[in-house]
């Protein structure tokens, strides 16, 4: 495959992943100095981002005198060079100036659903990005998508569902443990709306495997029976449906339901990879992206 002039990616790629493959065909023909970066970084490091046009240009940063001049090229000069790793011949930026490369470009959403991502996977801290957000190009978009991130959040659609929660005020836990009357442990569940026993669960892929399927109505008999109620939306849900789960979520704090706290929803949503991402085949109930564990 052809990716630019005098760079072409070998037809077959063995075990390599394809990301790392782009990067190193790339490398051969970049100058010295050349770090990957931002989104192109970020998707070799295997991190939440959702998969956006295949001809997504790849990004880099060089030293501010070097010239680059490619269309299938976003590059960054730097007079301090970002903290780096090299690995096979490949030059790029740790996890933690990825990020921060990703906050110039990405939207507020895509960036926390990242950052959600990085801290669960314990990738880099809160405290490393926090110093991140200080006098770099960058870091005040990252600061406010630290506001807006929680790493308790296991998968790209539950961190969505939780921030149309948070940003929409209602108040949620993720991962809370519950427990009925006597002190038992009951489960875990996703997002329990505080002050209430409502939960709000995204059910993944791996939820319509016939082994979890049983797994799933034991745990909603033990549920009911210590007085929770539960409900589970999937990936269409989340990009189609917001209003309904507003409304069940409004319900269950004994409050009107109100479409105008959706505008802030709404606002995240419209520009984001996960609102430009086309419908495919896939996009059924509990679809996700293949990193999506949950």
């Amino acid at each position: 495959m052809r990716l630019g002039a005098g760079v072409r990616l070998p037809a077959n790629l063995g075990e390599e992943e394809p990301a790392w493959a782009r990067m190193r065909a790339w490398a051969e023909r970049l100058p010295d100095g050349t770090i990957f970066t931002g989104t192109t970084a970020a998707e070799a490091y295997g991190l939440w981002l959702r998969p956006d046009r295949p001809d997504r240009p790849v990004e880099i940063s060089v030293p501010s005198g070097v010239r680059v001049r490619r269309p299938q090229i976003d590059v960054t000069r730097h007079r301090l060079p970002p903290h780096s790793h090299g690995v096979d011949g490949v030059r790029i930026a740790t996890v933690a100036e990825t990020v921060l490369a990703a906050a110039r470009r990405l939207s507020l959403l895509d960036l926390v659903v990242l950052i959600d991502g990085v801290l669960h996977e314990q990738a880099c801290t809160r405290e490393h990005l926090e110093q991140l957000t200080r006098g770099r190009r960058g870091g005040p978009r990252l600061r406010e998508a630290l506001a807006l991130a929680d790493g308790r959040s296991e998968s790209p659609w539950e961190s969505l569902l939780r921030v149309l929660h948070l940003v929409c005020g209602v108040p949620v836990e993720p991962q809370a443990e519950l427990f009925d009357e006597t002190g038992g442990f009951v489960a875990r569940a996703d997002l329990l709306i505080i002050g209430t026993r409502t939960l709000q669960e995204y059910d993944g892929a791996v939820h319509r495997d016939r082994a979890q399927y049983a797994r799933d109505r034991r745990r909603d008999s033990r549920l009911g029976g210590a007085r929770y109620v539960r409900h589970g939306y999937v990936a269409p849900d989340v990009r189609f449906r917001a209003a309904m789960i507003l409304r069940e979520a409004d319900e269950a704090l004994g409050r009107p339901y109100d479409p105008t706290r959706l505008d802030a929803w709404y606002a995240l949503w419209r520009g984001s990879l996960w609102e430009r991402a086309p419908r495919s085949s896939q996009d059924g109930p509990g679809a996700e992206p293949a990193y999506g564990p949950h």
